[in-house]
């Protein structure tokens, strides 16, 4: 039997980091680039893991942060209140040119006037729809964080107290009826949306 041992590999001489060289064989020009550029050893912070057939992604600190601004409740209410005052406004207009003012058709109307009207009608529509999205998803976002889940049953306590808000303006039976109403249309629009 023969003895076979293999060859020993030769071996890198440790280096100290004082005369490592990265970029440039000049030691000025190096450490000129090192303190400018940095090293070759960057932290990745987008590094993604395969984990079955898709690869994970993961986040860096940056998204973190713009994905915590965007699921804060106060972002969300700012956003229904400007979407809100958006769609409002387009509803308000469509309906002031589809149903112009009855009382003003028996004499005759400048178009200083239409356009008047056209913008009263369009703005009271827009704020209208303003304050109820921003009352809607603030309540809904607030019982959302409180309750830890996200189902049905937010958007229909949402719209109980968002339509209770609103309705008792006009008295406390106005007040129940809105909640209920507002209550059974969130739940309607959820199952729609989500089912």
């Amino acid at each position: 039997m023969l003895n076979f041992t293999p060859p020993k590999m030769p071996v890198a001489p440790k280096i100290p980091d004082s005369e490592r060289r990265v970029f440039l064989n000049d030691p000025t020009l190096d450490k000129i680039a090192v303190h400018l550029i940095g090293n070759q050893a960057r932290f990745r912070d987008n590094i993604i893991i395969p984990r079955g057939p898709i690869p994970v992604y993961i986040k860096t600190n940056q998204e973190k942060q713009m994905e915590m601004v965007m699921e804060s409740c106060l972002f969300k209410s700012v956003m229904s209140c400007v979407m809100g005052f958006g769609l409002g406004a387009a509803f308000g207009l469509f309906t002031s040119s589809v149903n112009p003012n009855v009382a003003a058709v028996e004499k005759q109307q400048t178009a200083r006037e239409v356009f008047r009207e056209i913008k009263t009608s369009t703005l009271a529509s827009a704020k209208s729809f303003a304050v109820i999205g921003c009352v809607f998803s603030g309540i809904e976002c607030v019982i959302e964080s409180y309750r830890g889940q996200s189902d049905w049953k937010n958007g229909t306590y949402a719209g109980g107290f968002t339509g209770g808000i609103i309705g008792l303006r006009a008295g406390v039976k106005a007040g129940i009826i809105g909640a209920a109403g507002f209550a059974a249309f969130s739940t309607v629009i959820d199952h729609y949306m989500h089912g």
